[in-house]
């Protein structure tokens, strides 16, 4: 029974595909082996796919998705609205250009924040699904915009969205996750030099 409770999780220590169901899995009290997804011999890919995967499989251990299927539904949809904020945050890192949509996409989270009929909540006591898509994504937005030179995520601007994930990368179980600040930069840098700066894949 003990090795039904262990879950080997393979990836890029950078991954933010590979963090996401690493924080799940600190959420909740689930031994990970080692850092596709494997569990009892089953492997399983996708992240999103993962995480409500680990949600089905330990119900009782910090739920990451309501109960009612309504309010489920809102939270897989902005968690694939999540999904696209930084879609469009890697296009800002191959040229400035895209900071218009980038900031656009930002603004539609902090309207959902704001509207609370959209389904946006937080609960620091108990993370869920959104909590884990946000930090994930915006979470490292201060070493990003270190090595880019731009900003990504202003209080003026979003000031819902900005306390949200400030206040999301102080909690222990975030940080304990979270990469020496010089490994981080090492490998922005890295991408900003050898990755972005070459020409996309023609389609």
């Amino acid at each position: 029974m003990k090795e039904e409770n262990n879950v080997t999780l393979h990836g890029m220590w950078a991954s933010p595909y590979v963090k996401r169901v690493e924080l799940d899995l600190k959420e909740k009290g689930i031994p990970m082996k080692s850092t596709n997804t494997v569990h009892n011999g089953n492997q399983i890919c996708e992240s999103s796919v993962i995480i409500e995967y680990i949600d089905e499989t330990w119900k009782n251990e910090s739920p990451l998705f309501p109960q009612d299927p309504y309010q489920r539904i809102k939270v897989r949809f902005w968690a694939s609205y999540i999904h696209q904020v930084y879609d469009c945050m890697l296009k800002v890192f191959r040229g400035k250009e895209a900071l218009e949509g980038f900031y656009a996409k930002l603004s539609v989270l902090e309207d959902g924040i704001n509207n609370f009929s959209l389904g946006i909540t937080s609960n620091m006591n108990n993370i869920g699904m959104l909590d884990i898509m946000i930090v994930i994504t915006l979470g490292a937005y201060r070493v990003q915009e270190e090595v880019f030179g731009f900003k990504l995520l202003e209080e003026e601007n979003t000031s819902l969205l900005y306390s949200w994930v400030t206040t999301l990368i102080e909690l222990p179980i975030v940080k304990g996750i979270t990469p020496p600040h010089e490994k981080v930069v090492s490998f922005l840098q890295y991408l900003k030099n050898k990755v972005f700066k070459a020409p996309p894949h023609a389609s």
